[in-house]
């Protein structure tokens, strides 16, 4: 071991502070804490709607704020750091400090997260003798400098708890375990290493490491997973911790959008609750956005949504943002009774159980599951018949009264939608033609512009050439056509053949665009084979190489490249032309880039050509408009459905890679999900045959009232008069409750008012702020059918329900409706469950 390194005995290393933990939960200020926590990574969002997802995760019911610390992002070159805009992680620390809510800090320094590199950055792989995640001098030693440097960092801010800040717990590893044996023996000590090397840091809180099956005391371990009811930390001295759960999944292009229902991220938070478990962090709680290149994968979207209770763009994703608010208030009932008593184990059935916490107190809640995912079953306990739907858990904060069933969805379902407008709206034409904006260009050479870097005989990786400076590398040689060749004289095409490492490629004949190619998330190297059109005499071949990301995850990761590996034509006399030995002129990047164009200071630059209309289908192009920001405060995304792949600045501001490429249409989708059943991210997928991502998000922080300046790079060729602004709405509301949902209204519920408030079963409809119910567009009492948006009424109704609807809700921001006979005809539908089914506007 270095000895620049700190060399500490795990063993003989005690947590001190407001901060412990046994067996059954943390301990903070010398209370058990159940806890619940939300991932939000602070570059994936902006400071300036920082407040507003910290809040909204505190009004969720949440009580920590999770992140990663993202070195690529702090530590740009070697001691060059960098804390600022949103890599300013002291200020959203102390966002979350002034909402009064706990954090995680995931210090790492490996983060994964579909996040370019895993989070480590790329001089790194560089530096002489490096081998990452393993027992490599070079990479402990950074490793270590780092950590400690935001060790540091936060210390001085005072913001562990051992300190009176809200960090309660920090991460030394992220998911090793997955790999730790690829690595040998080296894999072993490097885990022991960074052990020792965090306990060494004295925060005065625990040290966590997920997915690690050998962290050595006092060091816990935690699950990640779509279930971890039945994972059990290492040692039974320490308490069981769940630091991912993800209640969507990621997007790659090409690719279909995974969702994951409401009902099974529920149930599976309610089974480790009921299984003994103490901390459980969403992941993510809100993805956000993959600015820029910071997405890696490779194929991971801009978008980084993840189906989360708070969306992309910073709004309550309803029905499961409201669910899992009332599971969260539900669960916290029976704090006291978890933490403070072992459980008894009931089997109600050969899929069904109860687990019972009872002291002698009096305290008592039980969790009644039913693991069967296609049968409904009717369960006894104490005496007592409870109706368990297929795969649910019912919880009873005072083993009596089902107060929530995971199943049973009773809060509202939001109507959201992308409204169109365009970018340069006036008082006389709100819908003004994109084509009259200031419009600029400037356009690419195709292959070498300004000096050649490099020739070389055969190909580089791409990857190790650019060092991920840019996502572009120009590969470019040239053949002598002999004007007796056959596909000259019928002027025909010769065809070329490439294979590639990946990720995408344009190829490029005498300046003009002839095919692209690409891989995609499962398989990022790709070949293919295309018509070619030739010229007698001298032609020139430019290949365009992309990275769409880099790797993020995997046994040595770091060492997997890109780029071309084979280049061939076929259709001369002489046989097949192989052009991976020749000689190759290399270029990193684009001009543009080189020009630094997108920056703001050089907006203005002469570079630019004026133009009264933007060209069509013209690959490697810049773009340029003037914009006026959209009206209003609802949140802002740029619709790219009409162009081809590129990357898109708002202000010098990095939006990201735009590419509205669609997705299989053969692939299987689904209408509704079937929530019943082990999930799985390709069990609910929707958007076959459409388009991985058509909008991208624009803060409204980025925004000026005017004047705001709109640069594209088009790769292929799309129609940038195309593009549009849509604004995010909340049109509406709709909300379904029957009488076998629980009969209680959690929002306002309290432990000691259980028993008084059965029978009070509430349906809640809440529009926007600074809207109200316009319109009541469905409404019934009975037996109605459907889903949100295409509700019916059944054979049985209430005649009075739209009436009533309206009188308690219309020009409300927010309305009550409950299910009880003052209200509606409850005599209704006698053989059948009475069910109340309503949709509104909101405007």
């Amino acid at each position: 071991m270095s000895s620049s390194l700190i060399d500490v005995d795990a063993t003989n290393v005690t947590v001190n502070g407001s901060v412990t933990y046994d067996r059954r939960s943390l301990i903070i200020n010398g209370q058990r804490k159940l806890l619940i926590s939300a991932s939000i990574h602070y570059p994936r969002s902006v400071p300036a709607m920082w407040p507003g997802l910290v809040q909204l995760a505190k009004e969720g019911g949440v009580d920590i704020i999770e992140t990663y610390v993202f070195w690529n992002g702090h530590e740009l070159s070697p001691d060059n750091y960098y804390f600022g805009g949103r890599y300013d992680l002291v200020k959203f620390c102390k966002i979350v400090q002034q909402a009064g809510m706990y954090m995680i800090l995931r210090i790492g320094p490996f983060v994964a997260a579909e996040w370019n590199f895993g989070g480590l950055p790329v001089w790194l792989h560089y530096v002489p003798g490096t081998t990452f995640r393993t027992d490599s001098e070079p990479f402990k030693h950074h490793m270590q400098k780092f950590m400690t440097y935001i060790v540091n960092l936060m210390k001085r801010e005072r913001l562990f708890a051992s300190q009176g800040g809200p960090i309660i717990l920090s991460q030394a590893k992220n998911e090793y375990g997955y790999y730790e044996n690829a690595y040998g023996e080296g894999g072993k000590r490097y885990a022991l290493w960074a052990a020792k090397m965090a306990l060494s840091q004295d925060t005065g809180v625990p040290w966590i490491m997920c997915q690690q099956y050998d962290a050595p005391d006092p060091v816990i371990d935690t699950c990640n997973s779509f279930y971890c009811d039945q994972f059990k930390p290492i040692s039974p001295n320490k308490p069981k911790i769940w630091t991912e759960n993800w209640p969507g999944w990621f997007k790659t292009f090409g690719a279909r959008d995974p969702h994951r229902p409401a009902e099974d991220v529920a149930y599976s938070v309610a089974r480790f609750f009921q299984k003994g478990g103490s901390v459980q962090n969403y992941y993510m709680y809100h993805g956000g956005t993959n600015f820029g290149r910071t997405a890696g994968g490779p194929f991971i979207t801009t978008s980084y949504d993840y189906d989360a209770p708070i969306d992309e763009y910073g709004l309550p994703r309803f029905p499961k943002w409201g669910h899992l608010k009332e599971l969260h208030k539900v669960i916290k009932l029976c704090e006291h009774a978890l933490l403070n008593n072992d459980p008894t184990l009931l089997s109600l059935g050969p899929l069904q159980e109860a687990d019972v916490y009872q002291d002698a107190s009096g305290a008592c809640a039980a969790f009644l599951a039913n693991m069967d995912d296609k049968d409904d079953k009717v369960v006894h306990f104490r005496n007592v018949s409870y109706h368990l739907p297929a795969w649910s858990v019912s919880i009873l904060p005072d083993c009596k009264n089902v107060v929530f069933n995971t199943a049973k969805v009773g809060c509202q379902t939001s109507v959201v939608n992308m409204a169109p407008l365009d970018l340069h709206p006036t008082a006389r034409s709100p819908k003004r033609d994109i084509k009259s904006l200031q419009w600029a260009v400037f356009k690419e050479t195709a292959g070498v512009w300004g000096v050649a870097d490099f020739t070389k005989n055969g190909f580089v990786d791409h990857i190790n050439t650019t060092k991920d400076s840019t996502d572009y590398l120009w590969y470019t040689t040239s053949i002598f056509v002999d004007d007796d060749e056959e596909f000259i004289r019928n002027r025909s095409s010769a065809m070329l053949f490439v294979e590639s490492k990946g990720h995408a490629m344009h190829v490029f004949i005498n300046q003009k665009l002839q095919a692209s190619a690409s891989g995609n998330g499962t398989v990022p190297h790709f070949k293919f084979g295309t018509p070619i059109a030739l010229k007698a005499g001298k032609n020139e071949i430019a290949l365009l190489s992309m990275t769409v990301g880099l790797q993020t995850a995997g046994s040595f990761y770091e060492w997997i490249g890109a780029g071309p590996t084979s280049v061939k034509v076929e259709g001369f006399k002489n046989g097949t032309l192989d052009l991976s030995v020749c000689a190759w002129t290399y270029k990193i990047g684009l001009q543009g880039e080189n020009l630094r164009i997108d920056k703001s200071y050089n907006l203005n630059s002469k570079i630019w050509a004026p133009t009264s209309e933007p060209p069509k289908q013209q690959p490697l192009t810049w773009y340029k408009a003037v914009v006026d920001a959209p009206p209003g405060n609802e949140p802002v995304a740029l619709d790219m459905i009409h162009m081809g792949k590129g990357m898109a600045w708002l202000n010098g501001q990095e939006i990201g890679r735009y590419w509205p490429r669609k997705s299989s249409k053969y692939e299987k989708c689904v209408n509704q999900c079937d929530y019943r059943g082990k999930f799985n991210p390709d069990k609910c997928d929707t958007g076959c045959g459409e388009p991985s991502q058509r909008w991208y998000h624009v803060p409204r922080s980025w925004l000026k009232p005017s004047g705001n300046i709109l640069v594209i790079f088009e790769e292929t060729g799309g129609d940038p008069s195309q593009i549009r602004f849509s604004v995010r709405k909340v049109s509406g509301a709709c909300g379904h409750l029957s009488e076998d949902h629980p009969s209680f209204d959690v929002e306002y519920l309290q432990g000691s008012e259980i028993e008084n408030n059965k029978n009070r079963a509430t349906l809640r409809l809440k529009c926007p702020t600074n809207t109200n119910i316009s319109a009541v567009k469905f409404a019934s009492f009975g037996n109605p059918t459907g889903t949100c948006g295409s509700y019916m009424q059944g054979d049985c109704h209430d005649p009075n329900s739209a009436s009533l609807v309206e009188k308690v809700c219309l020009n409300q921001n927010e309305c009550a409706l409950e299910m009880s006979s003052r209200n509606f005809n409850m005599q209704l539908c006698p053989s059948t469950v009475k069910k109340l089914a309503v949709e509104v506007n909101c405007s």
